[in-house]
């Protein structure tokens, strides 16, 4: 397998890809309870997010296996970078709108919670989604995903930190450093997400 970064035109492929891996995630379950709406609107959604925001911040990458096809993808916001800048949200409107319909009000609800709970300082890397293809799983992919960040982490001496979905997850990650450092609770009867931060790991001499 290899990983490298996204670019524009692996969009469709990117959002396809990560689609497939979020349909059972808890926190897009409850922003589209309907099956056939989520599956209209993840790739959507997706496609708007990385378009407009994770793209310019450099840190998109992808996982392929050995014919070149995409199988797992890591979007990640460098330090300073993880908040949308109001350029970013005006052109993702439109975008969103057509992802949600008339739900809508509850992405926003969740975006906004999520955002809230982020740690300000210290300066950090945001890893804001990682997913694996159905095909792709137990493959390997996410590792080399997570690993291919958190190498540049290490070496930068920066922390790392993301949003756990998923209880089942927590363990994954702590396998490369991340603590849980508390509870999300998406308002309204909605999911918990559980925040993990990472120091990096000093070099030994």
């Amino acid at each position: 397998m290899s990983v490298r970064a996204a670019t524009g035109s692996d969009i469709p492929e990117l959002s396809r890809v990560l689609a497939d891996a979020f349909f059972d995630d808890p926190v897009m379950v409850w922003m589209w309870p309907d099956p056939e709406r989520r599956r209209r609107g993840l790739p959507r959604l997706f496609a708007v997010e990385i378009r407009h925001h994770h793209l310019a911040g450099g840190g998109a990458e992808l996982a392929e296996d050995g014919d070149g096809v995409v199988r797992g993808a890591a979007m990640w916001d460098p330090p300073g970078g993880w908040k949308q800048s109001t350029l970013s949200s005006l052109l993702s409107l439109p975008g969103l709108v057509r992802a949600f319909g008339s739900r809508l009000g509850v992405g926003a609800a969740v975006s906004g919670t999520v955002e809230d709970a982020h740690p300000v300082d210290p300066v950090h890397w945001y890893l804001a989604t990682i997913g694996t293809s159905s095909a792709g799983r137990g493959g390997g992919y996410g590792k080399a995903l997570l690993r291919s960040r958190l190498d540049r982490c290490d070496a930068e001496g920066l922390p790392a930190y993301l949003e756990s979905s998923k209880e089942d997850n927590i363990s994954y990650y702590e396998r490369f450093g991340f603590d849980v450092t508390g509870e999300i609770r998406i308002p309204d009867g909605g999911p918990t997400l559980w925040a993990m931060w990472r120091e990096p790991v000093r070099a030994t001499p």
